[in-house]
């Protein structure tokens, strides 16, 4: 009776081992044994090493600030990320139910760890807790949590997990090879097509001119904006002064908004035209009407006269458009408004405020008098002309129901404010009140007969 022989048993050699395969073969006659042994390299571009799992998810507040080294709009968005071999992914609800979600052929977005950059940081958030993620392609990722806990376990299961890929990229990369066990003409037909395909990828040159294009493009865009802020340098160091354009008649001073001094010098006047305008309209047919200077006019149609008033065209506000006293009214108090330095100038303001504090009648008379006739000209001339008008006004209460206190609310404001409004602001607000109603009720006293 023959023998039959049974094949060897297989026995797997441990990791970094030659792989020794066994062939046994039997025929019916002239059993033969073939022993061939096989040694196969492997292709040094695929990872040897897989990395586990480190965390399973976790719902983290998530910003995209830069792709490709381009800056992106931040944008907090509030994601289920889970670390998993390497790479980071990204989904909007938890893994599961994204996974059930997902439609087929996509893929959750995904951060790939190798040669990423990990860091603790606050100057790209005002968040506390963020640290940052920048990867080899230049992305670059915000992570935070409120709770520190929790943000600094995944920010050490990021730092291990960049490590680790580094490190086995590395190993890859240092030429080790690593014997596998196989049949050898499946491995070398293998590795015939894993060349062929390393070396069609060689072949194709438009990887290489889209990474030209975009260096190019990044160098050629960095300098289109240097020359720009060396144009714009140049522009602004040779372009004429305020005075120059002035004095060329491009740009004329307007009416509101300019120094009171200096409109006056331009008129050659010491009461702005404008205003002796608006006081002989309003004392011509608005003396009487109902809330004169409280009411506020129509403020488009205060606009367009302001506008007509700065291009210094021909002024008549008798015409029908300006039929509404308000409207004259609210461009007077607007020209007020706007002055640089009010009408009661800076440096006088405090001295008014110990004025309107002395208590004895006669005194403060006298000290109010005293630092009306210290202003300048335009100031005391105009301030001058403007309290005899609101007091004419004043006479004619019954029909317009304006009171001294009225136009002190009005007016207190509008004339006089501190350079630096260092104190209380409600405070101030009633020694300007007051200041202007006293000085309305006493204006024969201070200012003097209107002619004079």
């Amino acid at each position: 009776m023959q023998n039959v022989s049974k094949p060897p048993a297989l026995v797997l050699p441990p990791h970094g081992a030659v792989a020794m395969r066994i062939k046994g073969s039997t025929t019916s006659t002239g059993e033969r044994l073939s022993q061939t042994k096989s040694m196969v390299i492997p292709d040094l571009d695929t990872p040897q090493k897989q990395f586990h799992v480190d965390l399973q998810g976790e719902y983290l507040n998530k910003a995209k600030i830069s792709e490709g080294g381009k800056k992106l709009r931040k944008n907090w968005t509030s994601a289920w990320v889970v670390l998993c071999s390497g790479e980071l992914h990204f989904y909007k609800e938890s893994k599961q139910e994204a996974l059930a979600n997902l439609k087929p052929g996509c893929k959750p977005d995904g951060v790939n760890l190798c040669g990423a950059v990990i860091e603790w940081t606050s100057e790209k958030s005002s968040r506390k807790n963020v640290f940052q993620i920048t990867t080899r392609s230049g992305d670059e990722f915000l992570l935070q949590s409120d709770d520190y806990a929790t943000i600094s376990k995944w920010h050490d299961a990021i730092k291990r997990a960049v490590d680790r890929s580094s490190s086995g990229d590395a190993r890859s990369g240092g030429g080790k090879a690593t014997i596998v066990r196989s049949n050898s003409t499946e491995c070398l037909s293998r590795q015939a097509s894993d060349s062929t395909k390393i070396k069609a990828k060689e072949s194709k040159p438009e990887n290489r001119r889209s990474i030209m294009f975009k260096l190019n493009y990044s160098a050629s865009d960095s300098a289109d904006k240097n020359g720009v802020k060396n144009r714009l340098k140049k522009f602004i160091s040779r372009r004429p002064s305020m005075k120059t354009l002035q004095e060329k008649g491009l740009i004329k001073d307007c009416v509101f908004g300019c120094h009171l001094l200096t409109l006056c010098q331009r008129e050659g006047t010491t009461v702005p035209r404008f205003v002796q305008l608006c006081v002989k309209e309003v004392e011509k047919r608005g003396l009487e009407a109902d809330g004169i200077y409280r009411v506020s006019g129509n403020l488009s149609t205060i606009q367009k006269l302001r506008f007509l008033v700065d291009q210094e065209e021909e002024l008549n506000l008798d015409d029908s458009q300006w039929e509404d006293i308000h409207v004259i009214t609210g461009a007077l108090k607007m020209f007020f408004r706007e002055l640089p330095e009010p009408l009661f100038p800076f440096r006088f303001f405090d001295a008014f405020v110990e004025a309107i504090k002395i208590k004895e009648q006669k005194q403060k008379i006298q000290a109010l008098k005293k630092l009306v006739h210290q202003l300048p000209k335009p100031n005391h001339n105009t301030m001058k002309l403007l309290f005899h008008h609101l007091l004419r006004v004043l006479t004619k209460s019954r029909q317009n129901l304006m009171s001294s206190q009225g136009i002190s609310i009005v007016f207190g404001p509008t004339l006089m404010w501190p350079e630096l409004d260092t104190g209380n602001m409600a405070v101030n607000m009633v020694y300007q009140n007051q200041i202007v109603e006293f000085m309305l009720i006493e204006c024969q006293e201070i200012f003097g007969p209107e002619g004079k």
